[in-house]
């Protein structure tokens, strides 16, 4: 069972914004597989973002005021995106906060992962787009570690909201800001009749039990108490 957070306005404008940039797609005929190998009926691309400047400038926006009210931006010397989803969102954001940049690699060239000017001790603020399973939030902030950097704050424009990973990643230290979850997207697609019947109706099965409902559909049936590798 997943648990809904209170959809806010804010959460639901993010939601519908999502919704009119073509980010989210539903299917019942063919499951989607995440490479951490859960199966869901939903799949949400935040790529498609950069093209769309207003909504662009309003996630930004609704980012920073998140940022604020969690009280996580007090220390923050930097702004570290995620290879490479997060790269944009993490410029938008540094911009807007007249703050230096890095991004992180999935994967180290040579002996290095983060690109940028990373100060030893400063504090580091990771921003990626979305998330699910969690283990590339957890590999971006080791490299971050790595390389003398703080973290301990990660926002994603997106989190899945299920399959244990804002657990897992505050098992290391890290605490996930998100701005909606699928929750969110179920609410404004239910309100604008986005979806038929049937599709909404497969979607609610597969938020009262995600876990079940990837077993059932030749996806991962557990969850496991660790990050696992190759899962965004």
């Amino acid at each position: 069972m997943t648990t809904a957070p209170d959809s806010t306005p804010t959460r639901l404008d993010v939601a519908a914004r999502l919704l009119d940039a073509g980010c989210v797609t539903l299917r019942t005929d063919e499951p989607f597989r995440l490479p951490s190998g859960w199966a869901t009926p939903v799949y949400m691309d935040c790529r498609r973002l950069v093209s769309f400047p207003e909504a662009r400038r309003a996630l930004v926006g609704h980012a920073i005021e998140l940022l604020k009210a969690d009280g996580c931006l007090a220390g923050v010397g930097s702004i570290a995106g995620g290879e490479s989803s997060g790269i944009a969102l993490a410029a938008w954001i540094a911009d807007a906060l007249d703050l230096p940049m890095q991004y992180v690699r999935k994967r180290a060239i040579g002996a290095r992962q983060v690109e940028g000017v990373v100060r030893a001790g400063e504090r580091a603020l990771l921003v990626d787009d979305m998330m699910a399973a969690g283990a590339s939030k957890a590999n971006f902030a080791r490299a971050l570690r790595a390389a003398g950097a703080e973290v301990g704050d990660v926002l994603v424009l997106f989190d899945y909201g299920m399959f244990g990973a804002g657990r897992m990643l505050a098992a290391l230290g890290l605490k996930v800001h998100a701005l909606a979850n699928w929750h969110d997207i179920r609410a404004v697609a239910a309100q604008r009749g986005s979806f038929g019947r049937e599709v909404i109706a497969e979607f609610d099965d597969f938020l009262r039990d995600p876990v079940a409902w990837s077993a059932a559909h030749g996806g991962k049936g557990f969850i496991t108490e660790h990050i696992e590798s190759n899962a965004p």
